[in-house]
């Protein structure tokens, strides 16, 4: 059983490590949000247990689950807390994880994270090789792959390309932006603001600029690109697979970035309170923008998009 971080681009940035566990012929099962079972739908999972985030109602389901599975005795803990190391050995699995948040006693096969801290893929996908180390077997890959190479299913590709064709764009012929990202990092906002300018830039050359945003963060990506043209809302799968069918994808350092990333997408990642080495996008195929502590212009970014929109696919 894998447990898997709550953020969808953490999910993302998971995908190596499951991908280590397939390629080496161990079968797993997953418990995540309960929109993960979307984007992971492609993936040869043996079922997928709901994480609420609700203590009593995951604990409930993890044992119902385990005596349903008797099988599945070990699990490996993504997420670094004290809560998910309790439930899961309540629970009885036999579990590995970092030790974090004064944890080690709960886990039977505790693992010290690495310093320097690397990328979020590279000790995810560490993780997963340390316990395969812990139980004896020899892992198909001793690192990740250069692409997170998210799995799609029919109906991720069926509605990504009628999103695009009912909206009359063109495949592969507009710009996708995401102006938005959840929450905050040490709270500080992680959006750029300035997707309004971009936007009307890009239109006066004769480019359509589109956005998709989830329902819930639509009203904040209106007031940030006004002109931008709106597609109907997608699940996580289908607007990974989106994210293939434009031109460039332009995004925080957010879920989006992370979606494209899982798709191979050419996309711009813009950074102003995040580090691009430690959870930039997972691909050869962005350009990133800025750093910790400084966003990157206005005139940079429009430049830097023209440049990449001029290169060949």
């Amino acid at each position: 059983m894998v447990r898997l971080p709550n953020w969808v681009g953490d999910v993302c940035m998971c995908l190596p490590a499951l991908k280590l566990l397939e390629s080496s012929g161990v079968p797993y099962a997953v418990s995540a949000r309960p929109w993960a079972r979307d984007l992971l739908s492609g993936l040869p999972l043996l079922d997928f247990v709901p994480a609420t985030g609700k203590y009593l109602t995951d604990l409930k389901m993890l044992r119902q689950w385990h005596r349903h599975h008797p099988e599945i005795k070990r699990a490996v803990l993504m997420p670094d807390s004290f809560s998910t190391a309790f439930i899961f050995k309540l629970a009885g699995f036999d579990t590995v994880g970092y030790r974090d948040d004064g944890r080690s006693l709960l886990l039977k096969w505790p693992i010290n994270k690495p310093i320097p801290r690397p990328h979020a893929v590279q000790s995810w996908f560490g993780l997963t090789r340390e316990a395969f180390r812990a139980w004896g077997i020899n892992p198909a890959q001793s690192e990740p792959d250069k692409h997170l190479g998210l799995s799609f299913t029919q109906a991720h590709l069926d509605q990504a390309s009628q999103a695009v064709l009912k909206s009359g764009l063109e495949l592969n012929n507009f710009v996708l932006i995401a102006p938005t990202a959840v929450g905050r990092h040490h709270g500080q906002i992680k959006v750029w603001s300035h997707f309004d300018p971009l936007t009307r830039a890009l239109q006066q050359k004769g480019i359509r600029v589109a956005m998709c945003p989830p329902p819930a963060e639509k009203e904040d990506a209106t007031a940030a690109a006004p002109t931008a043209e709106v597609l109907p809302a997608l699940g996580p799968g289908a607007f990974s697979a989106l994210t293939r069918l434009a031109r460039l994808v332009i995004c925080n350092d957010s879920g989006a970035s992370h979606l494209s990333a899982a798709a191979g997408a050419r996309q711009c990642t813009l950074f102003g309170v995040t580090d691009p080495a430690r959870t930039g996008p997972w691909t050869p195929n962005s350009v990133n923008l800025g750093q910790n502590g400084h966003w990157p212009a206005v005139d940079t970014v429009i430049s830097s998009v023209q440049q990449i929109l001029s290169l060949p696919e």
